[in-house]
C-alpha cells in the first residue's frame, strides 16, 4: 500500500471554524497508509498549540507570512522527504467520503499516464434532496483563452453527471488533487510568486505541458462547504495571476493575435471594476505590470515552461474554452454580447 502525504493549509482561525468535520472524516478513510501536514500558514503560538492538540496525528508545520502557495510547497516538499509515494492538496473546509482517498490513489495506479486526478468534489448538502443527490461543485474545471478558470457542472445533480470515471480535464481544482512526486518535482511545485488562487491552474498546466494528463476520479467524493465570497484581496490575487498566467503561457504570436482581445477585455474589467466597487484593486493590478520586476517574473516563468515542455502547446489551447461562464455572476452584456464574440473569434484563432 503506498504511502500518501495530505497537505492541510491553516490561516488564523480557520481550523476552529473547519478542522473537525475534516479531520474525522480523515479518520473514516479506508484507505489508511497516509499522513497529514497540517501548515499553519499564520502561525502564533497559540494557533500552533490549538492544532498540535487538536489532531495529534498531523504534522502540524508553521509558517508566517500566509502565502498559501509556499504552504503547499512547505507540505509537500517535507511529504517527499518522508518517502511519501502520492502528494495530496486538500481544503480544510471539507469532509470526504470514506473511500476518498482509495479512489484517488486508484486513479494514479490505474493511469499511469495521469500526473494529477482531481476528486469530484460536491457543494456541502444543505437540505434532505441534497443529501439523497448532492449538488455537484465541480467535476473538473475549465480554460478560457484569456485565463479565467472556473468550474463545470456547478449545481448540477450528482446522479445527472455525464462525465466518465477518469477522463481528461484542463485543470485540476485545489479544493481535492493528488499528484506523483515526481511531477511535483519535475514541474517546479506551486509557483510561489502567485501567492494565491490560480495557483492549481499553473500546477496542472504545468503538468500538462511535461506530458501528463490530469482527469477526474468521480469516484472520489469530497462534501465542499463553499461560499463565494468576494474581498479585495481575493479580487487582486485572482485577476493579477490570470495575467501573469496569460504572458507566461503564451508564444509571442499568439499574444500579438490576442492583444486586441484582451485589450477590450481590460477595458471591460475596469469598467466592472468601477461599477462594483473594486476600482481600486483594479488599478494596483495595472499598476503591478508597469513594474520592471514583474516582467523579469514573467520572462523567468516563459523559460521555466519552456524548459519542462514536452507536449505541442498547441494541443493544449485546443482544450481552451472561448465563453466565460462564472456561475456567481449573471451579467447579460457578458452572456449575450462578449461570449458569443470572443467565443467566435476564438474559434478562428485556433
Amino acid at each position: 500500500m503506498k504511502k500518501v502525504g495530505i497537505i492541510l493549509v491553516n490561516y488564523k482561525d480557520y481550523a476552529r471554524q473547519y478542522l473537525g468535520a475534516c479531520r474525522d472524516s480523515l479518520r473514516l478513510q479506508t484507505y489508511s497508509n497516509f499522513q497529514v501536514y497540517l501548515i499553519d500558514n499564520a502561525s502564533s503560538a497559540e494557533s500552533l498549540e490549538y492544532l498540535k492538540n487538536f489532531y495529534p496525528e498531523a504534522i502540524v508545520l508553521s509558517r508566517e507570512d500566509g502565502n498559501y502557495c509556499a504552504a503547499n510547497n512547505l507540505g509537500m516538499t517535507t511529504a517527499i522527504k518522508d518517502d511519501c509515494n502520492y502528494l495530496v492538496a486538500a481544503n480544510m473546509d471539507t469532509e470526504f467520503d470514506s473511500n476518498w482517498l482509495k479512489e484517488l490513489v486508484a486513479a494514479l495506479d490505474i493511469n499511469q499516464a495521469a500526473g494529477v486526478a482531481q476528486s469530484l468534489i460536491l457543494l456541502d448538502p444543505k437540505n434532505e434532496a441534497e443529501h439523497r443527490d448532492p449538488l455537484i461543485n465541480t467535476a473538473g474545471n475549465l480554460i478560457h483563452f484569456l485565463f479565467f478558470g472556473f468550474t463545470s457542472c456547478y449545481r448540477q445533480k450528482k446522479s445527472e453527471l455525464k462525465i466518465e470515471n477518469y477522463s481528461e480535464i484542463s485543470y485540476a481544482s485545489g479544493c481535492s488533487f493528488i499528484v506523483r512526486p515526481e511531477v511535483y518535482t519535475e514541474i517546479g511545485g506551486y509557483n510561489e510568486n502567485y501567492y494565491m488562487y490560480h495557483d492549481d491552474l499553473d500546477i496542472s498546466l504545468k503538468a500538462r505541458l511535461a506530458g501528463y494528463k490530469i482527469i477526474i476520479a468521480t469516484k472520489s467524493e469530497v462534501f465542499h462547504k463553499y461560499e463565494f465570497e468576494r474581498s479585495m484581496r481575493m479580487l487582486y490575487y485572482m485577476e493579477r495571476n490570470r495575467i501573469l498566467s496569460y504572458f507566461s503561457f503564451y508564444s509571442i504570436s499568439y499574444l500579438i493575435l490576442l492583444a486586441p482581445l484582451f485589450i477590450i477585455m481590460s477595458l471591460g474589467m475596469g469598467l466592472f471594476a468601477i461599477k462594483s466597487g473594486w476600482f481600486k484593486t483594479k488599478l494596483e493590478v495595472d499598476l503591478y505590470f508597469l513594474k520592471i520586476s514583474t516582467w523579469r517574473l514573467i520572462i523567468k516563468n516563459r523559460l521555466q515552461l519552456q524548459k519542462i515542455t514536452k507536449k505541442s502547446p498547441k494541443e493544449i489551447r485546443k482544450t481552451f474554452v472561448g465563453s466565460i461562464e462564472f456561475q456567481e455572476i449573471d451579467n447579460p452584456i457578458l452572456k449575450y454580447l462578449v461570449n458569443p464574440v470572443f467565443n467566435f473569434c476564438w474559434q478562428l484563432i485556433k
